[in-house]
């Protein structure tokens, strides 16, 4: 798992590094990038579909990607999901034009969704940047 947690590590650099306006869908038990992007921060909120999610210091929203509160995600920059369900990716691409948002995805394994957008180098890890905000 200490593998896991240094790609996580890396994602939340690169993001901290490149955003000022960030939520991430799906932490879940893994606000490993999360608290680095707090840190800096950049961090707006973090979301998940289960209730009752908390993480010290990280304010998490319960919120359903495939029927998203658009308050939650309004004025952010990016929009990011650490290894989301591939049946995800949609519903997420969706959200972020509709907010108008950069939308990085880091997916489990070599899996993608369709062409797998644009590769975005992070160091040990490979995002998927599927949707850019207008300029």
């Amino acid at each position: 798992m200490c593998r896991y947690k240094h790609i996580e590590r890396s994602i939340g650099e690169y993001i901290a590094g490149h955003y000022r306006r960030v939520v991430e869908v799906g932490v879940g038990s893994n606000p490993e990038a999360a608290r680095l992007i707090a840190a800096a921060g950049a961090l707006m909120l973090c979301t998940d579909i289960r209730p009752g999610i908390r993480h010290d210091g990280l304010a998490v929203v319960t919120d359903d990607i495939f029927e998203p509160d658009l308050r939650l995600y309004a004025g952010a920059d990016l929009i990011y999901a650490v290894r989301p369900g591939v049946e995800m990716v949609p519903p997420l691409i969706a959200l972020a034009g509709r907010v108008d948002s950069d939308l990085l995805v880091y997916h489990l394994g070599c899996e993608i969704y369709e062409d797998g957008g644009e590769v975005v180098d992070c160091g040990p890890a490979l995002l998927h940047r599927y949707h850019r905000r207008r300029p």
